[in-house]
């Protein structure tokens, strides 16, 4: 299989910069006249993926709203995660996970080795327990052609304290703790075959990069490092801001949205999709 990296590049050349989350909320999937079940997860995630297929060239499903339905949740997972990738779309599986050793690497088994129940394109994950601890983790993507988003600045502002701090020791002493996950973000895609790497950062549009000594420029490679973006539409970012905010960075760049397009319902769907996608290309 190809890198991520570079079958990211060839989606967003051929299909533009959007992501649509999929995420069976309770509300979301009672305004869709959805039972709030797995049943109910599972329809939503079918109806999404039809609506974007050719469209744009990424979902991301949030795996805590099929979760809460515990076994049944993950069956329903599953058939959304295979039929996204069978209608061509890239699967970033957004679980967060983060953990050491055989644990951390029994996450990259479940979602990013190929035939996995759960197999996915890329999976979001935590560093809080180091960017060394995620080893395991790379090097499956890196060995499987999957890719890894990492939180680096959020778009949530509880996420400013902890992201902000300096830290103390180390040749990166006095930089932000997003700054420093940035760089050590970077160095994981020095080696990339093609233009865009394979380890990809989330940076939320809402975050302030300046004050986080974050330099975007610098993530634009090259190799450029992937970005998704969380933030846009109800989180306060808007899509026509795109470009003014990530810059050289946009060109590698998700922006993801899910309240956005799954609010206009079930009969409006592919229109607030193409609306979307036009709005960023613009």
């Amino acid at each position: 299989m190809a890198p991520f990296g570079e079958r990211l590049a060839a989606a967003i050349s051929s299909r533009g910069n959007l992501c649509v989350g999929i995420d069976p909320q309770r509300t979301v999937l009672k305004a869709w006249g959805l039972d709030d079940t797995a049943d109910g997860a599972r329809e939503l995630g079918l109806r999404v993926i039809e609506a974007s297929a050719g469209r744009v060239p990424a979902v991301k499903p949030q795996v805590a709203f099929f979760e809460r339905f515990g076994a049944a949740g993950f069956s329903a997972l599953e058939r959304v995660l295979a039929a996204a990738r069978a209608a061509g779309l890239l699967v970033i599986a957004d679980a967060k996970r983060g953990d050491i050793g055989s644990t951390l690497d029994g996450y990259g088994d479940a979602w990013l080795t190929p035939g996995s129940p759960l197999e996915a394109d890329a999976l979001t994950v935590n560093p809080f327990l180091g960017i060394g601890a995620l080893r395991g983790a790379v090097d499956l993507a890196h060995h499987n052609g999957k890719g890894l988003f990492v939180l680096a600045a959020t778009s949530n502002p509880e996420g400013f304290e902890s992201q902000s701090a300096v830290l103390g020791t180390g040749n990166r002493q006095g930089t932000s703790v997003a700054a420093g996950i940035v760089e050590d973000v970077r160095s994981l895609n020095a080696d990339a075959r093609g233009p865009v790497g394979s380890i990809g950062l989330v940076l939320g549009a809402t975050a302030d990069f300046p004050a986080l000594g974050i330099n975007l420029d610098g993530v634009a490679g090259p190799p450029a490092t992937p970005v998704l973006a969380p933030g846009f539409g109800h989180q306060g970012a808007q899509l026509a801001d795109f470009r003014p905010i990530f810059g050289q960075a946009a060109g590698a760049t998700l922006a993801s949205v899910s309240r956005t397009v799954l609010s206009a319902g079930p009969h409006r769907i592919v229109a607030a999709i193409e609306s979307a996608s036009e709005e960023l290309a613009a």
